[in-house]
């Protein structure tokens, strides 16, 4: 019976210690998904504003010029 109870409280002991692990894995994932959630929020703001900015410059082009690239490529 002792045996038993002593294989039991080890079982226990591994499971805790593994449990804790987990939890720290879990923990430091999170922080990481944190991270590169900012990191693509940030990177469509910025592809955002590059589109923002190539559109202003294609509305400034004059409609010939622009038009230009279209027949060439069919060509």
């Amino acid at each position: 019976m002792a045996h038993t109870l002593e294989d039991l409280a080890e079982r226990i002991d591994r499971l805790v210690l593994r449990h804790q692990e987990l939890q720290r894995a879990n923990a430091l994932m999170e922080q990481q998904l944190a991270a590169v959630s900012a990191e693509r929020d940030s990177l469509r703001s910025r592809l955002a504003a590059a589109r923002s900015r190539i559109d202003g410059l294609l509305n400034r082009l004059p409609a010939e010029t622009a038009a230009a690239p279209d027949r060439e490529a069919g060509a």
